[in-house]
């Protein structure tokens, strides 16, 4: 059996030779430092359902639309929904903008910041930016009930943080996953069958390269167990 020839194989040694000669290095894309496909590479009908799944539960929508109801749980609620929306422009809209800008000027990869190693730098901003809303309503006396959501999401973002550094869990399922979880818990069992969009998003984020599956499934524990546990605890505490 003849042994392959050197010249189609590839080498490290040249690669080593292009860096030492240009001083430059390519860096990954996000797809090839998490393991992945990167999600551009993905083709087929399912990728389409599987974009539109986790561009309309993408984490700052999911979080935007659980503060607006968060003070239904108290009285005077629609009325107060306003105090809801000034706390999601502190914990979605803000960070949300400085992703965008981020992107249109190179520093992040893309709105969904697919790469692990850019995210502590961001979800260090988005905790600063919701401290300082958690302030704001204080100031202005805002319901309890948009403190204990902006308090429970604050813990869950620290986390995420800290995760993120070395280990890319799913923020996709963790916020849908609290969502999910706290809507039930706030309305009653005629809600259950939202549980059904936690498996469906995680399979987006699946189908599209984007996680793998025990990065998905952590990512939902925690969102279901920690953040939502977390609000049940302070709301009964608080309220």
């Amino acid at each position: 059996m003849s042994r392959p020839s050197w010249k189609n194989r590839p080498c490290c040694l040249t690669d080593r030779n292009s860096v030492a000669e240009t001083g430059t290095q390519t860096a990954p894309s996000p797809g090839e430092e998490s393991g992945h496909v990167p999600p551009q590479l993905v083709t087929g009908p399912w990728r389409t359902v599987a974009r539109v799944l986790t561009e309309v539960f993408q984490p700052p929508v999911v979080v935007l639309v659980l503060l607006l109801i968060s003070p239904a749980v108290e009285p005077g609620f629609p009325g107060t929904i306003w105090f809801g929306l000034l706390g999601a422009f502190f914990v979605c809209i803000l960070p949300l903008a400085y992703v965008l800008v981020m992107v249109k000027l190179g520093r992040i990869t893309d709105h969904h910041v697919s790469d692990r190693r850019q995210r502590p730098a961001l979800l260090l901003m988005t905790l600063i930016s919701v401290v300082a809303g958690l302030l704001v309503l204080q100031l202005l006396n805002g319901p309890d009930s948009v403190s204990v959501m902006i308090i429970s999401l604050i813990v869950g973002i620290a986390v995420l943080a800290l995760v993120s550094a070395f280990w890319k869990m799913s923020g996709h399922a963790s916020a849908l996953a609290a969502a999910v979880v706290i809507a039930v818990l706030m309305f009653g069992p005629a809600w259950l069958p939202l549980l059904l969009l936690i498996p469906a998003v995680g399979w987006s984020r699946l189908v599209l390269r984007a996680h793998t599956l025990a990065q998905v499934v952590a990512g939902s524990l925690f969102g279901a167990v920690v953040i939502a546990g977390l609000w049940w605890l302070l709301r009964g505490l608080v309220l």
